[in-house]
């Protein structure tokens, strides 16, 4: 009894097994949760087609989820079927949005599946400002305290980097909140705010005097940016990028988590997706499963940590 028991279990296995083998059999989704045209957006749309190619070429759909500082997207992901049809397009406000007491949803609810990029941030300002560099904002802000407006998605990756330079130079912003890099382009472009956090796809406003770049959060200068001096250089010991990986749900099958790991590591090798990520300014970045894990919970600490560190910790 006890070894037909045993030979039924086993078969068990190898349906389960085999139902997996064909994955994917139909569209998978990727939430992305915030709007197209964001940062978030160009960076996983051009990853799409590579990781269709990687996977025999099932179709990847994308599906902006916005709202509530990303939190809206986090939820619905959370809450999918464990079955590999849906995919979570996740960056660092993944854990500031938890800890600064945006939403309850952190990393620990999913199951990562690979890292694939990271985009350094840039302190930017609006044309109309009087400022031309990172000196005379610091001057201005302490002439003026409260009173420099920053457009930001509270308690996310925007609000995080102009906080932690706002804590190094001693002074004090006025934050504004957007839902999104869409939403602050928007705001900072028609000069109803001051300042915001951008990266070097903005570049081409900023050649086009329609923005200004004045301090980089890299260790050393960005060959593609070579007159922006780095926050460190100035005497500001900030460096920050926003880190972009995939997550899926919880409890997700083993064997399925495996393909797509896989298949992550081929489309993060795709040439076409290396030329759109150095024409966004982002570092191609890819981690496997085991070395996200690890990333994510050092990243956790990190994020706590800052939260308290900048007065925002609310968990």
């Amino acid at each position: 009894m006890r070894s037909f028991t045993a030979a039924l279990a086993a078969l068990a296995l190898c349906a389960f097994s085999s139902a997996h083998a064909a994955y994917p059999e139909r569209p998978i989704k990727m939430i992305v949760p915030w709007a197209a045209g964001g940062d978030t957006d160009n960076i996983f749309r051009p990853f799409a087609p590579a990781l269709q190619k990687a996977l025999g070429g099932a179709t990847v759909v994308i599906a902006n989820v916005g709202g509530a500082s990303g939190t809206v997207g986090a939820r619905e992901a959370k809450g999918s079927p464990a079955d590999g049809y849906t995919l979570y397009a996740v960056h660092d406000y993944i854990h500031s949005t938890y800890y600064t007491g945006v939403t309850d949803v952190n990393y620990w609810d999913f199951e990562p599946v690979c890292l694939i990029a990271a985009t350094p941030s840039i302190l930017t300002a609006s044309p109309k400002t009087k400022w031309t560099s990172m000196k005379e904002l610091v001057a201005d802000a302490k002439a003026h305290p409260g009173q420099i407006s920053v457009g930001a998605t509270l308690g996310s990756t925007s609000h995080f980097f102009p906080a932690m330079a706002e804590k190094a130079a001693g002074i004090k912003f006025k934050y504004i909140s957007y839902d999104g890099l869409s939403q602050r382009m928007n705001a900072i472009l028609g000069g109803h705010i001051d300042l915001t956090d951008g990266n070097l796809t903005q570049k081409g406003k900023v050649d086009a005097g329609q923005l200004k770049f004045l301090a980089i959060a890299t260790e050393k200068r960005s060959p593609e940016l070579p007159t922006v001096p780095t926050l460190k250089e100035l005497g500001y010991n900030v460096v920050y990028s926003v880190s972009r990986g995939l997550l899926v749900p919880k409890g997700t099958p083993i064997d399925i988590l495996t393909k797509l790991e896989g298949a992550c590591g081929q489309a993060a090798k795709d040439p076409a997706f290396a030329d759109s990520m150095k024409n966004q300014g982002t570092d191609v970045r890819y981690l496997d499963r085991k070395a996200y894990a690890e990333f994510l919970k050092q990243n956790d600490v990190l994020n706590k940590d800052l939260s308290r560190d900048l007065g925002l910790l609310k968990r």
